[in-house]
């Protein structure tokens, strides 16, 4: 580039240098060679009437010489500017074209100079812009592909709810196939079922069943408003989810009837093994061993009863009586059933949460923990008000879980515990929820677990 633009401005220089050589060049030939010899040889040698010498001085002289060079100076001026303006004139066109989305346009001309660089710079410029729309145009392409052929209803509205795009799910779905683009989505919505009317007019995140075609359905509802172009928009997601959920369900109670399964045949093998040994002894007339059997048939009895009862408090949960809690009571009556350490301050704000559910929901969590491998000084029970919500936070410094365990530890029958029924972790959850609160669980940092029990402080969430 550098060299270039010395091309340039010596081609500059040189032309400057000959438009001053001309002027004095014209000067001297007029004022001084070979003007006055010419009019002298035409007075003396063929008698003409023409003065002795120039009629003019040297201003006249500069002023011929003006004149004579302005002709020159101008097409001087023009052997600079032509291609300059042949140039700029093709970059306004390029630049238009630009401006309409076309990158076809390109400069076609051979210089070796730094105008020939500007050139071949804009013409690199435009295949790329050509290769980037052509790469844009493909993922559009892919993109709308998968989106017009996935099953969930996608539906996107603009600030008048009309409706800006929509896939073949969303037009099946409310328009009997027929496109919607540009209808007022919330008449559609008229002629859809009234639940799934209220939970798009709500603008949450919904999961709801409708009565469609003669039968149930489930949607899951997802909203979400963003800027597009700068202009407000809402996108709004349809998903069936009644196959999903019948799978699901299936695979559930899959998993009820192994647990069931396993417990019952643990139990009702020995107690069969025993009666029958029972019935022997009787038959011999060995009675003193008898006690021993009808116990161990009493004991397994009894874990088959405590067994039932788990299931039966799990899909029977009583709605909470939250009232408010006094810590150091609470505390003290928590600390007869297992062991822990209160780590921190204990708020002075009271609670308010249903004591015996909460409890049970603790001494499970802190039973848990002990049971994962940790030091007994280990188990720890934080308490804190965040904002509107309490935080029950219980800590050990075992093993932690994994990924894979974490995402799962919550579902109802989930255990990885050779005798677990997998009900601890779902009970909680589902008693925190019934308080309108919810359970999280996370590895700590540091090594070790941290289950974590946000509850609202007071009545309707503090």
């Amino acid at each position: 580039m550098a060299r270039g633009l010395n091309t340039l401005q010596m081609r500059l220089t040189a032309l400057l240098g000959v438009a001053g050589l001309s002027g004095a060049l014209i000067f001297v030939a007029i004022t001084q060679w070979p003007l006055p010899q010419v009019l002298q040889w035409l007075r003396k040698d063929l008698a003409l009437a023409v003065p002795a010498s120039a009629p003019w001085g040297v201003y006249g002289g500069l002023l011929a010489s003006v004149l004579l060079l302005l002709p020159l100076s101008f097409w001087l001026a023009y052997q600079v500017m032509s291609p300059l303006s042949r140039l700029l004139r093709a970059l306004e066109g390029a630049v238009a074209s630009y401006r309409d989305g076309d990158f076809s346009f390109s400069i076609a001309a051979d210089r070796r100079d730094e105008l020939g660089e500007l050139i071949r710079m804009h013409n690199a410029l435009g295949h790329t812009l050509r290769e980037q729309r052509q790469h844009l145009a493909q993922r559009e392409l892919l993109l709308d592909t998968v989106v017009q052929n996935t099953p969930v209803a996608l539906v996107l509205t603009d600030a008048g709810d009309r409706v800006a795009y929509a896939n073949i799910a969303a037009r099946h779905l409310f328009n009997e196939g027929r496109s919607l683009h540009g209808l007022d989505f919330s008449s559609v919505l008229k002629n859809a079922p009234e639940a799934l009317r209220r939970a798009a007019s709500s603008g949450e995140d919904a999961l709801l069943s409708v009565e469609m075609d003669g039968g149930e359905e489930t949607f899951h509802l997802s909203q979400r408003s963003f800027r597009l172009q700068g202009r407000p928009h809402r996108l709004q997601l349809f998903r069936r989810m009644t196959r999903e959920l019948s799978r699901q369900e299936v695979a559930t109670w899959k998993r009820v009837i192994r647990v069931i399964s396993h417990e019952l045949n643990n139990s009702l093998a020995p107690i069969s093994s025993l009666a029958h040994s029972g019935a022997e002894l009787a038959r011999r007339g060995d009675t003193e061993r008898l006690p021993g059997v009808f116990a161990t048939i009493g004991e397994r009895a009894r874990h088959l009863h405590g067994f039932i009862a788990g299931y039966a408090s799990f899909a029977k949960l009583p709605t909470p009586q939250p009232v408010a809690i006094q810590w150091t009571s609470f505390l003290q009556g928590l600390a007869l059933h297992c062991h822990f350490r209160v780590q921190g301050t204990v708020p002075e704000q009271p609670g308010w949460f249903d004591a015996a559910q909460v409890e049970q929901v603790l001494i499970n969590l802190i039973k848990n923990a002990h049971e994962s491998g940790s030091p007994e000084d280990g188990v720890t029970l934080a308490l804190a008000v965040i904002g509107h919500d309490l935080r029950i936070e219980v800590a050990d410094r075992g093993p932690g879980m994994s990924e894979i365990v974490l995402a799962q530890a919550l579902l109802p029958f989930y255990s990885t515990k050779r005798s677990g029924t997998g009900l601890g972790l779902a009970l909680a959850r589902e008693i925190a929820e019934a308080h309108g609160g919810r359970i999280a669980l996370a590895n700590r940092e540091d090594g070790g677990m941290r289950v974590s029990l946000l509850l609202p402080l007071g009545p309707g969430g503090g």
